[in-house]
């Protein structure tokens, strides 16, 4: 199942907080793996089918993921299958690693500075638990 909200521009609040500049197709979908949401290059969000529309974890996984789309309709960050660039350095990516200052790291992980970002979006939710 999935739902629109629609491609036009201007703010999106979540629990009376605007975490997204611009409002961006939502789709419900199983996406495996522990993984709960994705912002694809596309500028589509998915949404994990575990996740209940509109519960606090819903609206979080809409914050974080939605700066994201944010970033990537900003040409802040893109990725494809082999990399992540984020802030004009291209960081190599394989085996759902990737590779940040000296070392593979875990996609997702909070030392990446865009993850850091996107979870002080998350954070802003008034849902935050």
């Amino acid at each position: 199942m999935s739902f629109k909200l629609g491609q036009r521009s201007g703010p999106i609040a979540v629990g009376g907080r605007i975490i997204k500049k611009h409002l961006n197709e939502i789709s419900r979908e199983d996406l495996g793996d522990g993984v709960l949401g994705e912002a694809r290059m596309d500028g589509t969000i998915a949404v994990d089918n575990s996740v209940e529309p509109g519960s606090p974890l819903d609206n979080r996984i809409q914050a974080h993921e939605g700066t994201h789309a944010d970033e990537i309709a900003e040409g802040r960050i893109a990725y494809a299958d082999d990399y992540i660039e984020a802030d004009g350095v291209r960081h190599p990516r394989k085996n759902g690693k990737i590779f940040y200052k000296g070392q593979w790291l875990p996609e997702g992980d909070s030392a990446f500075p865009w993850e850091q970002r996107a979870i002080a979006a998350e954070e802003k939710t008034s849902n935050y638990v």
